[in-house]
């Protein structure tokens, strides 16, 4: 758990708002990027109404998850893709590199900008960069920093999408004109559930809500009292929070809970969900459409679904095969794990894909 429009329901006025969130250049940001990528040379990219903005946190070693988690953006989605990356010093030149190492036919899709890890000036930054986990709790002032981005979506970096990034971003268009956050159930059995057994501080009922994938709209975020708020909580609450960042967003939205969209949990699917049974019945029915692997499950033995899912990403070369090189490979190696707990459910894992893919029309093997 790491860290990295609207339309007929919301007001005419919102929805200018979001295509206005794109000018002609991405000035104005209150935290000036280190590395920024070149512009494609598509004159619309910066004012389609269809780009998607992309956050992730950074911090230690997490930088190969990171690049695996932004391959598997750009593999499955036709929309433009602007990332605002949370960088610590050391990685940041390390993530330029690997961006401007991908194939003209991706770095066109995308357009990047690396930030600083950066905290409001009168907080002590190292107590925050070391809640919970180094920087993740950066996520939660995103909105003051990027004051020249209306809306995007924020993820750890142990994420992988098994679906393009608009799916999801489509639900922007069922929050109501108050909601400001999209987030996932934290559990769906209340007997394994951890907030309502265990925690001592407040949190969104009846069973919290995971912070690891984030619809944001930093408009209404901005307009809000969801800063101050955060500082007053961590305040009061310092001592009992666990889960350092997410505790205080399940602490906001206890108070706030009418400003909180919930989706399903195939879009923030988790080992919680098939490590004992599978209890995500979105996931059987649609697949997973983002998988989440927490707890570093992709990097250890505990859960070989989800290696095997982060290893065919990890070793996909930008511009092969879809289906050979990524959706067979990936059957293959979920077929060697079938008799694990997630491997009885390991359909979940490719049916998103393999719908995408065979159901869209392709060029020379590939998007």
């Amino acid at each position: 758990m790491y860290f990295f429009v609207i339309l007929p329901l919301l007001s005419l006025s919102f929805w200018c708002t979001i295509k206005k969130s794109i000018p002609a250049e991405l000035h104005g940001p209150a935290l000036k990027p280190v590395f920024e990528g070149s512009l494609p040379e598509n004159n619309n990219f910066l004012h389609s109404a269809d780009a998607v903005h992309l956050s992730l946190v950074a911090c230690g070693d997490r930088l190969d998850e990171s690049i695996v988690l932004l391959k598997s953006a750009v593999l499955l989605t036709h929309q433009p893709l602007i990332f605002h990356l949370f960088v610590e010093d050391v990685l940041q030149k390390n993530f330029r590199d690997q961006l401007e190492f991908w194939p003209d036919e991706f770095k066109r899709k995308i357009y990047y900008r690396i930030f600083p890890i950066s905290y409001p000036s009168d907080q002590n930054s190292n107590e925050w960069r070391k809640l919970f986990k180094p920087c993740a709790s950066q996520r939660l002032f995103i909105a003051s920093f990027l004051t020249d981005v209306d809306a995007l979506l924020y993820v750890d970096t142990d994420i992988l999408f098994l679906s393009p990034i608009g799916a999801i971003w489509q639900h922007f268009n069922n929050f109501t004109a108050l909601q400001s956050t999209g987030l996932a159930p934290e559990h769906e059995d209340a007997v394994t559930g951890w907030y309502n057994r265990f925690a001592r501080h407040p949190y969104y009922e009846p069973l919290g809500v995971n912070s690891g994938v984030m619809l944001m709209n930093l408009t209404r975020l901005r307009k809000s009292n969801w800063q101050s708020a955060i500082l007053e909580y961590y305040k009061i609450y310092k001592m009992y929070i666990v889960f350092g960042d997410q505790d205080l967003i399940n602490i906001y939205f206890h108070f706030h809970s009418d400003e909180l969209y919930i989706f399903p949990c195939h879009w923030n699917y988790r080992p919680d969900h098939c490590m004992y049974m599978s209890v995500c019945k979105s996931a059987e029915q649609e697949g997973a459409a983002i998988i989440h692997g927490c707890r570093r499950v992709m990097h250890t033995d505990k859960q070989p679904a989800f290696k095997a899912v982060y290893l065919t990403f990890y070793k996909h070369r930008l511009g092969a095969d879809l289906q050979y090189s990524l959706l067979d490979t990936l059957k293959r190696e979920l077929d060697n794990v079938s008799s694990t707990k997630c491997g009885q459910v390991r359909y979940i894992f490719s049916k998103w894909i393999e719908k995408e893919i065979l159901n869209s029309p392709t060029e020379n093997g590939h998007w």
